[in-house]
């Protein structure tokens, strides 16, 4: 009963969506909005303000309001970046230094290279998506080849970059730092890039790139190389945006890209973007405080290791279930807000460090994100194309790779430091 609100939200979202026909039809603000009023509304014996309390605790506990912080800083430096010119900066860029017989290989790593900096999957796709198509047409390629190269990518910066959301929000639920979580990604990303960038080589030695692209304005570039340095440095991640949003100020302001009144209203924009995300994550804090005062993250932990006998399988478990998250929620960032803290406590009651933890949370959840055909990536990707998702799907081996590597880093105690 306790861990009802989860089911009803499960309900409202997956089925209504199913229904449907189409997984973006129901607002998931609005599933979580009448989840955690149910939730509320059965957790009996308490007088109704006692129980909002509980909910408001949730919602605005330490560690969550830190995660929401970053947030806000995050969505105003992505935004005055893009204003500034700094994501046509970079594609121009990486495009610019991709070898003319490497189309595969050097694709790919563009749109690695682009989702890390700018710290989206779906900005990358975006970006990206058309140019696939252009190649595909101007080559010969296979276009849904292409297309699931340019999603594949866009998936490590997802997984890796510091600005992204599903980082801020595994490090932020795990209690450790974004470089360290970093650290740990390397060992499990790394292998399954390379072993991708080999299957490109081979599967397009007869694809030629362009071999003319548009003017590169490598100084629009500065902001992300500026944030990238710093997070590795290990600065703390505030202090890095707010250093990355001041560089896209006098950039822009000095190229003309904007003014000075252009650039707060960026900021603002950015922000406001970022409106719905800490929504959820608020209500989601909330209903999940409602189902641990009850019993639930309890009941939940005892039933996911009845038969774990060491950290292997606990990781095991919660790999499986941000990952069935994933699934019913189509949202990755969504799904690790959902199960982060079941995580946390399974990883605490077996001793598994937080920032392998954290690293189980993110992999995983990009992985089967990555893979889900009515996922908002491959939708998009498949809409800016003209192209059926289904016939991304078989293409997308990146995703393929990295949850291979994954289960194996699990499976085999690597890296050995985290283990």
């Amino acid at each position: 009963m306790a861990l009802s609100p989860m089911m009803v939200f499960v309900a409202l979202y997956l089925l209504t969506s199913i229904i449907a026909g189409d997984f973006y039809k129901v607002p998931i603000t609005v599933a979580f909005m009448l989840s955690s009023a149910y939730a509320i509304a059965m957790s009996g014996g308490l007088p109704i303000a006692k129980r909002i309390e509980h909910y408001s605790r949730g919602a605005a506990t330490s560690n969550l309001m830190l995660m929401l912080w970053i947030f806000v800083l995050a969505g105003a430096f992505a935004n005055s970046a893009k204003d500034m010119g700094a994501v046509d900066a970079t594609v121009a860029m990486a495009l610019h230094l991709l070898p003319d017989n490497m189309l595969l290989p050097g694709l790919f790593i563009t749109a690695c290279f682009i989702s890390f900096s700018i710290g989206t999957s779906v900005g990358t796709i975006a970006a990206l998506s058309p140019i696939a198509l252009g190649l595909a047409q101007s080559t010969g390629a296979s276009l849904p080849l292409l297309v699931a190269v340019v999603v594949g990518g866009s998936f490590f910066g997802d997984n890796l970059s510091f600005i992204s959301d599903t980082t801020i929000v595994a490090t932020s639920t795990q209690q450790c730092k974004l470089s360290d979580k970093f650290r740990v990604n390397l060992f499990i990303v790394i292998p399954a890039a390379l072993l991708i960038l080999v299957l490109y080589f081979f599967l397009g030695t007869s694809l030629h790139a362009p071999t003319t692209t548009g003017d590169v304005h490598y100084l629009k570039f500065l902001p992300y190389l500026l944030v990238l340095i710093l997070a590795i440095m290990g600065m703390n991640i505030m202090a890095v945006l707010m250093a990355g949003l001041f560089l896209n100020g006098v950039v822009g302001m000095a190229d003309g890209s904007f003014d000075f009144y252009g650039w707060l209203g960026s900021m603002g924009t950015g922000i406001s973007n970022m409106g719905e995300l800490i929504i959820i994550t608020m209500m989601a804090g909330g209903m999940l405080e409602i189902i641990r005062v009850n019993g639930g993250i309890e009941y939940l932990i005892s039933k996911l290791t009845r038969r774990v006998h060491g950290k292997r399988g606990a990781e095991l478990s919660i790999a499986a279930l941000v990952s069935l998250t994933d699934i019913c929620t189509a949202n990755n960032t969504v799904s690790i807000l959902a199960v982060g803290g079941i995580s946390k406590e399974i990883g605490d009651r077996y001793g598994i460090d937080n920032r392998k933890c954290a690293s189980i949370l993110d992999t995983f959840s990009c992985v089967m994100q990555g893979l889900l055909p009515y996922g908002a990536q491959v939708l998009m990707a498949a809409g800016l194309v003209q192209l059926n998702p289904m016939k991304i799907v078989p293409h997308l081996y990146y995703p393929m790779a990295l949850g291979l590597v994954a289960l194996l880093s699990i499976l085999f105690r690597y890296p050995k430091k985290y283990s």
